[in-house]
């Protein structure tokens, strides 16, 4: 079997250089680099990985937790941060917690236990039970997306707040009188971000948020469907509709569409995420973007800093919504 030593005979270098050329730990010249490159594909060379993990007591994978691996927006999460990883020399060990705190703590678990260097995560909800196992340990930790007010780790999020505020803005300027609005469950505290800066911008216009119209549920079409259909049937009339994401708003579409109403032109809907099935649904989703790339690559950024001893500079990173205007909002004729 080829040994380091045999690489570095070939490389006319020490170990010692070869091991710094596969580890990046210190400044090599790029003529040496290019030896040892050179050495290690004449003869194959595959580090032991294991090993160079044991005696450096890390590894370079990171781990990434999210709730529903299915959802898109969270299919976004992975495609961005396993991208931004990927440039770092990170692997990235992605866990589906399902929605269900008991594999969200056992996933934490599993990972804590192993030789990671860090774990970026998205929690079911406010109430579970990773917060104290985040804030025990001295992995580092980032959460991206569902943070708390409290965090003790550092946080990359949207502005919530705002995001609800430039909904209920933009059903404004569209002539939109009488709001409706289906959400996410409100143990979710982005649920209640955006929650708030809708109302409160409504009244700040003069106009109260009827608590008739406002349907509690999950994150996905079945909860669009089902919150106009209890609209519908407890005779609560609307002519704008927020939906806290944008398979909520397909839904809503959709069932006020088979019910003979007409989207925009009796009701306006709108979105959140900017997921890419937003511009190819019909009508297209007038909806509410979140800079995914960005906040994937600031992520795993503040792990790739924590890892190697740096200094993060914001403990939280807000980033602005976008409004995205499509089809499925219009002025009031």
């Amino acid at each position: 079997m080829t040994s380091l030593k045999d690489v570095a005979t070939i490389a006319g270098v020490s170990p010692s250089t070869v091991s710094r050329v596969i580890n990046g730990t210190m400044y090599v010249t790029d003529e040496t680099r290019r030896r040892v490159e050179e050495a290690i594909a004449t003869v194959n060379y595959r580090p032991n990985l294991l090993a160079q993990s044991l005696r450096l007591k890390a590894t370079r994978n990171i781990g990434l937790l999210v709730p529903e691996i299915a959802h898109p927006s969270f299919n976004l999460v992975i495609k961005y941060i396993e991208e931004s990883a990927f440039k770092r020399g990170l692997n990235l060990l992605i866990f589906n917690t399902h929605n269900n705190h008991g594999r969200e703590a056992n996933a934490m678990d599993l990972l804590l236990r192993q030789r990671i260097n860090g774990i970026i995560f998205s929690r079911i909800s406010d109430e579970n039970h990773v917060i104290n196992m985040s804030r025990s340990s001295d992995i580092p930790m980032v959460v991206i997306d569902r943070s708390l007010h409290d965090e003790k780790i550092p946080n990359v999020i949207l502005d919530n707040y705002r995001a609800g505020a430039m909904a209920a803005e933009h059903l404004l300027a569209c002539g939109c009188k009488k709001m409706a609005t289906i959400t996410g469950s409100f143990k979710i505290g982005l649920v209640r971000e955006r929650f708030h800066g809708f109302r409160d911008t409504l009244a700040k216009h003069g106009l109260q948020l009827d608590r008739n119209l406002v349907y509690e549920g999950e994150f996905n079409f079945e909860n669009g469907v089902a919150g106009v259909t209890h609209f519908l049937e407890t005779g609560f009339s609307f002519d704008g509709l927020w939906g806290q994401n944008d398979m909520i708003a397909a839904g809503a579409i959709g069932t006020l569409v088979r019910h003979g109403i007409k989207v925009p032109e009796d009701v306006s809907v709108m979105g959140m995420d900017d997921v890419q099935f937003a511009r190819m649904y019909c009508p297209s989703i007038s909806t509410i973007a979140q800079p995914y790339k960005e906040m994937c690559e600031k992520a795993v950024e503040c792990i790739d800093k924590l890892t190697k001893d740096e200094e993060v500079e914001q403990f939280q990173v807000f980033y602005p919504p976008k409004l995205v205007v499509r089809e499925s909002t219009a002025e009031k004729s």
